[in-house]
């Protein structure tokens, strides 16, 4: 069975062509920069190298249609026709509390789906776009809709409520939903495999940590708390968004800056994080952490307030959960950068974490971290969202 994995931004697109049985990737690539000037589709077939093609792509559909031609076309491409996609799995961002799990797209649930945009502007409306225009590219081929928000539904009251009057949440559902959850499902279970147990057995935090980021508590298997809330916006210092303040300090700012609500919510999320607190240096923790081997205030105040947050996170989900085996780094940032691990680690000595520097050196693999004698478990495992969305069609199939 081939699985086409879908993953719409709002002027980006990466895909993966998944031969689910063997869970070997075909082809994948990525589109950029959808709508705008200079767009540009990078393909790679199974052991060939990246070919670039330049076109215009004004849409989402221009892209998907430049994609199914990629995976088709004769030499380059890596199927026979359309025919031989069994079914098309797509990443969305927020299912809200109506979707706690994987599901088979028909129009009741895109209609769900757009209902649930207002809490999710910049991504569910992009991610819609690719479920049309796939739809019209690929009518009989079967889609399903794997929700960043769904491994989060198993998080109890007392983790999602927020300290606000409860009619808000009967009227609008506000409340913590928590993001990159199809990551934190996969790196769960992979940490299991690893430490030979089930993962019914554990009790793990994940650290989910790139240009977005976020922490959660896997208890048993499942989720009982993360750091991003309602949006994205909440929990962990990232690139560009300030994470956890004083609500406050939006109303704060308004009124010293002489700015409206929007404008500020826009400086929350487009110009914090270690961005804004960089001076604007840059929202790329590479350009941070050289920043920060050169000793300049600016890299050094970043990434230690990002470090700190990181650490703060893990003591309050040790607490939630009773106790932690294991503590996973994942995404860009956790899987490939040692000095954010040994930052983060060097607040955990309580745990009794003692990291082996040889091991925490290596990158782009599957491993454990800390020594034999670490009183906790250190583990660094590349994510595969791609994969674990593919496994989710399958299972839907």
């Amino acid at each position: 069975m081939n699985i086409l994995v879908i993953n719409c931004g709002s002027s980006s697109l990466k895909f993966q062509l998944i031969d689910a049985e063997s869970e070997q990737v075909i082809a994948k690539g990525l589109c950029e920069r959808i709508g705008i000037e200079g767009s540009r589709m990078v393909y790679q077939k199974a052991g060939g190298g990246k070919q670039t093609t330049e076109a215009v792509m004004d849409d989402h559909k221009a892209a998907i249609r430049m994609v199914l031609g990629a995976l088709t076309a004769a030499g380059s491409g890596v199927v026979g026709d359309l025919s031989e996609i069994d079914a098309v799995g797509h990443r969305i961002v927020h299912g809200g509390e109506r979707f706690a799990s994987s599901v088979l797209i028909d129009d009741a649930v895109l209609a769900a789906i757009e209902a649930c945009s207002e809490l999710a502007p910049l991504h569910n409306p992009a991610n819609l776009t690719g479920i049309r225009a796939c739809r019209d590219l690929m009518p009989q081929t079967p889609m399903a809709a794997v929700f960043d928000t769904a491994f989060h539904q198993t998080m109890p009251e007392e983790a999602y409520l927020y300290g606000i009057p409860y009619e808000y949440y009967e009227k609008y559902k506000v409340r913590r939903y928590g993001f990159h959850g199809t990551s934190h499902s996969y790196v769960s279970k992979r940490a299991a495999q690893i430490l030979g147990k089930e993962p019914g057995a554990l009790k793990l935090i994940v650290c989910h940590l790139g240009n977005g980021a976020s922490v959660s508590a896997v208890k048993y298997g499942k989720s009982v708390d993360t750091s991003m809330g309602l949006t994205p916006l909440e929990g962990l210092i990232m690139g560009t968004r300030s994470g956890d303040l004083d609500p406050a300090v939006i109303e704060f700012l308004a009124h010293r800056e002489g700015k409206t609500l929007e404008e500020v919510m826009r400086i929350l999320n487009q110009k914090s994080g270690v961005l804004g607190l960089s001076g604007g240096f840059s929202s790329d923790f590479r350009d941070l952490e050289d920043a920060y081997e050169k000793n300049t205030p600016e890299g050094t105040r970043a990434m230690k307030a990002f470090a700190y947050r990181v650490a703060k996170y893990i003591g309050a989900y040790t607490a939630a959960m009773n106790g932690v085996d294991g503590i996973c780094f994942t995404a860009g940032l956790g899987e490939n950068s040692p000095l954010i691990r040994d930052m983060v680690c060097e607040y955990l000595g309580w745990l009794g974490v003692k990291l082996d520097q040889e091991q925490n050196g290596k990158r782009g693999e599957d491993l454990i971290v800390s020594t034999p004698d670490s009183g906790t478990q250190i583990l660094v495992i590349p994510t595969n969202e791609e994969l674990a969305i593919a496994r989710e069609t399958r299972a839907l199939l």
